[in-house]
């Protein structure tokens, strides 16, 4: 496989994931713009739940089938790919079936349990079938990727991301006026309809491509030892997963309960907890489109890298991993950082700018955490994850319930818990990829070259709005001519040049 297939797989993911991204920015716009913060509250609180009964059912497997299908492609066993995958896709349909009856039967205890709110059921009972076809679908996914083919995962999420933002503000406002709670549970049916269409997509694609794929019988592993092979690999992943679903769940308790403590009533709470998540946390992870793409990218490339024993070329991927990261996101959260107020403007969320300003002084780490993770979970050292996620929940938890009841602090205090998160997560993944794998910090490419454009930029953007209204168009301009300022200097410094470029497929047929 040739080294651009990193760049080249992260390019398809971040193009579906740029396009994902910016219709979930015209949908947030638009529910707090005609539904309100309130209704996407409701919805948001069921989420953590949804997502931690979801890890449950996947447990880890569609990670587990890109990298077990990605080193036998490696090494010519196309039959066993395909039986890993038919093994892993059997598994998926049972356990999905089952978490989904298990939690529709039990829907009522649960809400009981977990929830602030008691308007959530009818959401959540809706929200339960997605677990089922979303567990399906990334069996298929998890294949195309070990594959090294992120077309049809790409194909996929766009058109279920499309028909979702359709069909869920459409119901969303036709059911405004029946309530609060309708609003949501019209959300809730958008998800699960984009949930369907994504699947049939990625299973048509799978029926078109299927007798393209060689099946030549290299090898034939028996179906007990790749079941295991794939519980072993998955379990970790499964773990760190359910517990970081599990903060977000408990994230989604605690915030709202201590928000009440600090002063605010429950719909207040609600609300403002609506636009943490809907606003402040969808602003922050907006760029994370690349890191996203990367990470899901890392897994077979670097699985493949270490099963031919080419250690150096892994040991280059992460370390291009890391500074495309780093280069990407600086000037993100320098954007987020200085037009927090006409951002949230946008949104209808005024109250939260300030929030939104704080998360952005960690959101650098928050898109290494991502790239990272991926790196160690191609690397096979899918526990670490899991234990760094403990490490910084030790300490995260409590300082989030401590400093979202006092009154002055409130949801600043919740960011300033999300930051220190963020930033334990990314140095311990880092620190364990360097004693793993040998990467170099390389200090130039790392820090020199990205943030002296990064302070280009910040001048840049400083010095206009020194001198210009804040508003959403000088907020476009400034962006537009700090972004200038930074490429120039991080071409200039050799940060990026076209030898990043020729990585690329499409870009090196017109570089000589």
């Amino acid at each position: 496989m040739p080294r651009n297939s990193l760049v080249y797989g992260a390019l398809i993911l971040f193009i579906a994931n740029l396009v994902n991204r910016s219709l979930g920015f015209v949908y947030q716009y638009l529910i707090m713009h005609y539904i309100g913060s309130e209704a996407y509250g409701l919805f948001h609180m069921v989420f953590p739940v949804y997502m931690t009964a979801l890890v449950l059912a996947t447990a880890g497997i569609p990670l587990a089938i890109s990298k077990m299908v990605s080193e036998k492609i490696s090494l010519g066993h196309y039959s066993d790919a395909q039986k890993t995958f038919r093994i892993a896709f059997v598994t998926l349909f049972l356990s999905g079936l089952f978490v989904s009856l298990i939690l529709f039967l039990n829907s009522s205890f649960i809400m009981d349990r977990f929830f602030a709110d008691q308007r959530v059921l009818i959401v959540f009972q809706i929200c339960i079938p997605s677990i089922f076809f979303v567990s399906i679908a990334s069996a298929f996914r998890g294949y195309f990727q070990g594959l090294q083919n992120m077309i049809p995962s790409a194909i996929s999420q766009v058109s279920e991301q499309i028909f979702r933002v359709i069909v869920g503000f459409t119901l969303s406002f036709k059911l405004l006026s029946k309530g609060i709670e309708w609003a949501a549970v019209g959300l809730a049916v958008g998800m699960l309809c984009g949930e369907i269409l994504g699947l049939a997509v990625i299973l048509i694609q799978y029926l078109l491509r299927k007798n393209r794929i060689n099946s030549g019988n290299h090898r034939n592993q028996t179906t007990k030892s790749i079941l295991w092979s794939l519980l072993t690999l998955s379990f970790p992943v499964t773990g760190s997963r359910l517990m970081s679903s599990g903060l977000s769940t408990l994230d989604a308790v605690i915030i709202p309960r201590q928000l009440q403590i600090a002063g605010y009533t429950a719909r207040s709470a609600t609300s403002l907890f609506g636009q943490l998540s809907g606003t402040a946390l969808t602003l922050l992870t907006f760029p994370s489109v690349f890191t996203f793409a990367l990470s899901t990218s890392l897994v077979p490339a670097i699985s493949e890298a270490i099963t031919r024993k080419n250690y150096k070329l892994a040991q280059s991927r992460c370390s291009d991993a890391i500074r495309y990261t780093i280069i990407l996101g600086l000037p993100c959260v320098i954007t987020l950082y200085f037009f927090a107020e006409p951002l949230t403007l946008l949104f209808k969320s005024e109250e939260v700018f300030p929030i939104l300003k704080v998360l952005a002084i960690g959101g650098l780490f928050a898109y290494l955490q991502q790239t990272t993770t991926g790196i160690l979970q191609g690397m096979g050292k899918t526990f670490l994850p899991l234990l760094h996620t403990s490490i910084s929940a030790i300490f995260r938890i409590p300082l989030l319930f401590f400093l979202t009841g006092i009154p002055k602090w409130g949801l600043l205090g919740s960011s300033w818990a999300y930051v220190f998160g963020f930033f334990c997560i990314a140095i311990l993944n880092i620190r364990s990829i360097q004693r793993n794998i040998g990467m170099k910090i390389d200090l130039k490419s790392f820090f020199f070259q990205p943030f002296s454009a990064g302070l280009g930029m910040l001048a840049t953007v400083k010095g206009i709005t020194m001198f210009i209204p804040n508003t959403l168009v000088t907020c476009f301009f400034s962006i537009v001519f700090g972004l200038s300022i930074y490429l120039s200097i991080l071409n200039i410094n050799g940060g990026f040049s076209l030898r990043d470029l020729r990585k690329i497929p499409f870009f090196n047929r017109f570089i000589s």
